[in-house]
């Protein structure tokens, strides 16, 4: 009986009734949750249990574990527990990343992948964001000279970064120019659901009746031009697409997946990057050297300089590494018994991966606290950032990873290019950067930035 006794992985002590081991979480002003699971792992291993109220919890800190629940038991954890607010906010679970793993999901998914952001649209959508780049950059150089002459402007990047993400995706996604000066994020939008959902309203009301008004030669001749918005109307009429939700719904649901997918996450990975460099600026001007060797002071970085930004791609690695946009992987759930590092996880646990802890890993990273971008040109330069590596998560891996992988690598790139290219950026004081993050879904930085700002091109 002992020899065939399933052993479970070690579960963290002191749990209480009804509340399990959230008392642990409590009190803990300056820790984070995802700083409190790496202490955890440090005492109880790299895989370890907790009671979350009354749901069982299984943690993952390591790379080894990480790729066994993402391959082998992928499709086991490919649940995802209810959440009352991905009920809500979600259209009823239309939202498909949160939809349970069936029909519905795969479909949306493909469509998602194949449609939206397959390789050939983005490259025909490149010049959007491009657009709103140069023109985001065109501003903040105005700005600086009116302001400041050829002195420094003291510039706050949390919301510039906001700002430009989010005029971005909206105008991807659904064309229209929005123009911040409230500091709207996609995060305070959702905040009312009503209000979200009569917004998205209003404007696939508005596609739809552009739509009438098109004949069929104009639809087959803009059909490169069209957004997201209109390609799902498009796709919405293919019948064999089961569901039990209305095209509508979906519509609305999955333009706000990609609005909050591809924005917030985006601004907080900018962010983080930027506060970085502030804090090494022997990194900034290695970034900006190489800049002046491939592209010069004469012209503006294009799009074909990017392949020669070596080193500015090996600094947005490295960012995404100490910093990750989620520390946390969104939770999964497993759908019947597995086994995960030799224990036995039961149906219902929710799973959540340590992805802070498993990118800062001495057994994988030489001084993995320390910001050395370095290391993606030399000992981890075939590491990539797409989830084959799964020592570097920060768009997860399997099929509940980040779709839009590829679109954000490209808006961050071509953003950090501009705005280094064409400005010199310090701290305004002596001190360091505050690099506390705050708590919640997504990673984000506690405290404004900051940064003074000079013109160092003589125009944009």
């Amino acid at each position: 009986m002992v020899k065939n006794r399933k052993i479970e992985p070690p579960e963290v002590a002191n749990g209480w009734p009804i509340i399990g081991h959230l008392h642990h979480f409590m009190g803990k002003k300056n820790k984070l949750i995802h700083e409190i699971f790496g202490d955890m792992a440090d005492k109880y291993g790299p895989t370890f249990t907790l009671r979350m109220g009354l749901n069982k919890v299984l943690v993952v800190s390591s790379a080894e574990v990480a790729k066994e629940c993402l391959t082998k038991n992928d499709l086991v954890f490919i649940g995802r527990p209810p959440r009352i607010a991905s009920s809500l906010l979600g259209y009823s679970y239309a939202m498909f990343p949160f939809s349970p793993y069936g029909t519905y999901y795969n479909q949306m998914r493909k469509v998602v992948t194949h449609e939206l952001l397959s390789t050939s649209r983005v490259e025909s959508l490149k010049h959007v964001w491009n657009s709103e780049i140069n023109k985001a950059i065109q501003e903040l150089h105005h700005k600086v000279v009116s302001v400041g002459g050829s002195g420094p402007v003291l510039i706050e990047f949390k919301h510039w970064f906001a700002d430009l993400t989010f005029r971005t995706t909206i105008t991807l996604i659904c064309g229209k120019q929005y123009f911040g000066t409230d500091g709207a994020t996609p995060a305070s939008m959702t905040s009312n659901g009503v209000f979200i959902d009569s917004l998205m309203e209003e404007w696939l009301e508005e596609h739809k009746r552009k739509r009438r008004l098109l004949n069929e030669a104009d639809k087959k001749e803009s059909r490169i031009e069209q957004d997201f918005m209109d390609v799902m109307i498009s796709k919405l009429d293919d019948p064999n697409l089961l569901s039990h939700y209305d095209a509508d719904t979906i519509n609305k649901a999955t333009c706000l997946t990609l609005i909050l997918g591809g924005s917030d996450t985006t601004m907080v990975s900018l962010v983080w990057t930027l506060t970085l460099l502030m804090n090494h600026p022997h990194v900034l001007k290695k970034a900006q050297d190489e800049l002046d060797f491939h592209v010069g002071r004469e012209r503006q970085v294009e799009e074909s300089d990017m392949k020669n930004l070596v080193y500015l791609h090996a600094v947005m690695k490295e960012a995404m590494r100490l910093n990750p946009a989620g520390t946390l992987s969104a939770p999964r759930m497993s759908t019947k018994d597995c086994t995960v590092s030799g224990y036995h996880v039961p149906a219902g646990t929710h799973l959540f991966m340590n992805t802070w802890k498993i990118q800062r890993d001495p057994n994988t990273w030489v001084e993995p606290t320390e910001f050395r971008p370095e290391r993606f040109l030399t000992t981890h330069k075939d590491f990539d950032l797409k989830g084959q590596n799964f020592e570097l998560l920060p768009f997860g891996s399997g099929r509940r990873s980040c779709l839009g992988a590829n679109f954000a690598l490209q808006v961050m790139r071509q953003t950090l290019a501009r705005l280094l290219h064409g400005f010199d950026l310090k701290t305004p004081s002596d001190e360091p950067v505050d690099m506390t993050g705050s708590a919640g879904l997504i990673n984000t930085k506690a405290t404004p930035l900051e940064v003074l700002v000079t013109p160092r091109l003589f125009s944009m």
